[in-house]
């Protein structure tokens, strides 16, 4: 099973080095895939690996305290900033050149970030289930229900989260659903967001890929967020929940657009380096 090793991860304050496990298919011009805050196996991206294997590189890393990866004792409320350090790291190491990175949920929330810090570093963001917002009431519920009984998530859901986790998968989640209420009580405002006043500077290609009936999304926060990536493509899909990408009424339409935009982007660098040896 392949792991790299970073010297140091923000996620794992005093580990050295890191040890992350990342699953990594097919060949070509790399697509990095940033699981969301329950980790890899509940969303999998198992269908888009079959359309992208053949021309691409698909690595996906898990974050520090997620799969395979090391465990952490805790996660701090400023975690998708330090997985976007991280994330940096692992695809330094691993010498990915420009990929195009595809975030789900928080992992959405790091390519973004990502986007913001090193627009030179990837090609590109592919983001479902985007959070805009730090302030989430319309999850409180969920995460105050996880809280002390994450089995009450059901038998198909601790299955899952066993098979990629092992046992310490209810700490997991646990922690995570704490994180999210203490990230929203140090909300300055019920607007603040999660890059700094700052999406609107992006200056990379972006699509996003958002459910309609998504609903962890709160109302309006779509409508700010296309707002914020005014330059952005947007796949908003009316049958579509928490993860468009992995849900058999939506994957092919997902998998679709996003073929055809990692194509595009990979035009536009091939133009670009074809400029570069003429001039």
């Amino acid at each position: 099973m392949p792991f790299v090793e970073i010297t140091a991860s923000p996620l794992a304050p005093g580990a050295s080095p890191v040890r992350i496990f990342y699953r990594d298919a097919g060949s070509g011009p790399p697509i990095v895939f940033l699981h969301g805050g329950w980790g890899y196996e509940i969303y999998p991206f198992d269908r888009q690996l079959d359309a992208f294997g053949s021309r691409h590189r698909v690595v996906i890393p898990d974050r520090s305290g997620y799969g395979r990866s090391g465990a952490i004792e805790m996660l701090p409320t400023d975690f998708h900033q330090r997985a976007m350090e991280e994330t940096r790291a692992v695809i330094d190491a691993l010498g990915l050149e420009r990929p195009i990175v595809w975030g789900h949920s928080d992992g959405a929330i790091v390519a973004l970030l990502l986007g913001l810090a090193a627009p030179r570093r990837i090609a590109g963001a592919i983001v479902g289930a985007t959070h805009y917002y730090k302030y989430k009431p319309g999850s409180r519920a969920l995460f105050e229900g996880i809280i002390g009984s994450p089995q009450a998530l059901g038998g198909g859901v601790a299955s899952v989260m066993t098979r990629d986790h092992g046992e310490r998968w209810p700490a997991l989640v646990d922690m995570h659903s704490r994180t999210w209420l203490r990230i929203a009580e140090d909300a300055r405002s019920p607007t603040e967001d999660f890059y700094g006043g700052r999406l609107s500077d992006l200056d990379i290609p972006v699509l996003v890929v958002h459910g309609a009936t998504d609903p962890r999304t709160e109302p309006g926060e779509l409508d700010v967020l296309r707002a914020a990536l005014s330059r952005a493509e947007f796949l908003v899909l009316p049958d579509g929940g928490h993860s468009p990408h992995s849900e058999r009424v939506t994957s092919d339409s997902v998998t679709e657009m996003a073929q055809r935009f990692v194509e595009r982007v990979g035009q536009q660098a091939e133009n670009r380096r074809e400029t570069a040896r003429r001039a």
